[in-house]
């Protein structure tokens, strides 16, 4: 079976908050570390309301600390955003008291919109132009110092921490080829270049001292239930929240609701239907059957699957179910 990862947004719900959100992670980082999902990673996302892993290293602190032998990473970092050594640093530091567990995906993306970018950065001279550049030189930080190096990350250096490209695009494609990265391709909201990305990916790989040969993760939105008509009610929650983001409205995930695709707009389907396309929604049989069709259509080597859904209860069994679904064996 391919093997399974699981992307968190850490999502902060309607009468909730950001500290009941993170302690959730770490519940179901736990949950996922027993159901033998290989990788828990989460992203970068500022001035959002309904995100709380902001401060991305930070919350992989503290569920690497409150887990033992999942992989816990970043899917992603996004690079523009920072200086490559102070994010050498914090991974370096995040390998040395974790070692062999610590993941960096790195995007170009700023995670954000320009004027929180600019508050970010306090300029804008981070561009995305230099992210080719950014990605080189945060790798050197993590390889062992050279004699004369002067600028070394500490700790980080040595530690060889594994650098994965992310993108939706075909550009994060040609990068992770060149620099022979793996890859991982974000088809959960913005599926549409994915197969003429994988296949570029693929034919252009370079061999490098990181990968012999390509290694590529798709990730998909994975909402599961013990009916069909469950898991499209907890599915609910997502499209709202991606109305609400694309229509400039952000704010905490809503509670389902099963009137809402009846009330949306042509237009605003016609968006759910292209965005979250790579969505795999139903019961047991149903999501299996979804899972198998888009490792089947990917070749992918891991998938990764992630759900917004406002009940963590509800959002631990729909892992749960996604984990069975995909054959993984629980741990002890």
């Amino acid at each position: 079976m391919t093997p399974l990862s699981l992307l968190d947004l850490s999502p902060i719900v309607v009468g909730g908050d950001a500290g009941r959100s993170l302690r959730n992670s770490l519940d179901l980082a736990r949950h996922a570390e027993r159901l033998g999902y290989c990788r828990y990673w989460l992203a970068e996302h500022h001035n959002m309301t309904g995100i709380a892993s902001a401060a991305t290293a930070v919350v992989i602190a503290h569920l690497a600390a409150g887990t033992s032998t999942i992989r816990v990473g970043a899917g992603g970092i996004m690079l523009p955003n920072h200086a490559p050594l102070m994010v050498a640093e914090q991974f370096g530091t995040l390998a040395a008291l974790h070692p062999g567990r610590i993941d960096l995906g790195v995007g170009r993306a700023p995670g954000t919109d320009q004027l929180t970018a600019r508050a970010l950065r306090r300029t804008l001279a981070g561009d995305i132009d230099a992210f080719p550049q950014d990605v080189v030189e945060l790798i050197h930080y993590f390889r062992p110092p050279e004699p004369g190096q002067r600028v070394r990350a500490v700790p980080g250096a040595g530690l060889e921490v594994p650098v994965w490209i992310l993108g939706s695009s075909l550009y994060g494609a040609q990068l992770a080829a060149h620099l022979g990265l793996p890859y991982a391709f974000a088809s959960h909201f913005a599926p549409g270049d994915l197969d003429e990305a994988l296949a570029l990916y693929r034919q252009r790989f370079q061999p490098s001292d990181h990968l012999d040969k390509p290694h590529v993760m798709a990730a998909l939105s994975a909402f599961a239930a013990d009916t069909d008509e469950a898991a499209r009610l907890l599915f609910t929650s997502q499209q709202q929240a991606f109305v609400n983001l694309r229509t400039g409205r952000p704010g905490p995930l809503p509670p389902p609701d099963p009137d809402f695709l009846a009330k949306v707009d042509p237009t605003a389907k016609a968006m759910l239907d292209n965005a979250l396309s790579c969505a795999v929604v139903g019961g047991p049989q149903t999501v299996k059957a979804g899972l198998d069709a888009f490792a089947a259509r990917t070749g992918a080597d891991e998938l990764i699957v992630t759900a917004q859904i406002y009940d963590h209860a509800a959002r631990v069994r729909s892992f749960e179910i996604v984990a069975g679904a995909g054959g993984l064996s629980p741990v002890g």
